[in-house]
């Protein structure tokens, strides 16, 4: 699978996470974050390009893709978050496990290519679920120049266009603008009081 559903399921997850009205230097990292835990699976195509068969436990779509690494790298992120961040694991790690384990479960979802060792380290087994309707992405970058690269973009925006768009919906533009002016405000200098110029008296004329 291309990573842009999977991009879009972080999104939506980073967007869940920051409260309502947080201005867009909190919004954007969070978005960044678990966009990048969400695609994290597919690192083992790194391993494909240097020689890792394909079908080994560490090939494209093996071990990285298990349910356990999800939960493992879910919660790896969760812990960082906690001790870097201060963010409440009762917050993070449920929308973890969302980005994390969405990755294999919409892979065994694509119609070509080897399954996913969901059960990776109990079984090696590659399993496919019994509905396929996403197509498969290719590994080749030159192949995403193709049509079947472009089949590939069009499918996935179809399935995962609202997701995407819900994440990048803005909420409400207001507390946007207010921050951003309040900014402005604090970064502009403010100006020096003129010194007042004393009035002088008239002075008396001698008769």
């Amino acid at each position: 699978m291309a990573s842009f559903g999977h991009i879009a399921i972080g999104m939506a997850a980073g967007r869940l996470h920051t409260p309502r009205g947080a201005p867009l230097r909190t919004l954007a990292p969070a978005m960044a974050g678990y966009a990048l835990l969400a695609s994290l699976p597919d690192a083992d195509i790194a391993g494909y390009f240097l020689g890792v068969p394909y079908t080994s436990d560490f090939g494209h779509r093996g071990a990285f893709h298990s349910l356990s690494f999800g939960v493992l790298s879910a919660g790896a992120f969760a812990g960082l978050a906690r001790l870097l961040l201060r963010q409440p694991l009762r917050r993070t790690l449920p929308l973890a496990l969302v980005a994390s384990l969405s990755h294999p479960l919409l892979d065994t979802m694509t119609d070509g290519g080897h399954g996913i060792a969901l059960l990776w380290p109990l079984s090696e087994a590659r399993v496919f679920a019994p509905i396929r309707p996403i197509p498969v992405a290719p590994l080749s970058p030159l192949a995403w120049m193709s049509s079947w690269g472009a089949k590939v973009v069009a499918g996935e925006l179809v399935l995962f266009g609202p997701v995407l768009l819900f994440a990048l919906w803005p909420r409400s533009i207001r507390p946007w603008l207010r921050s951003r002016s309040r900014s402005r405000s604090r970064s502009r200098p403010r100006p020096r009081p003129r010194p007042r110029s004393r009035a002088r008296a008239p002075a008396s004329s001698a008769k």
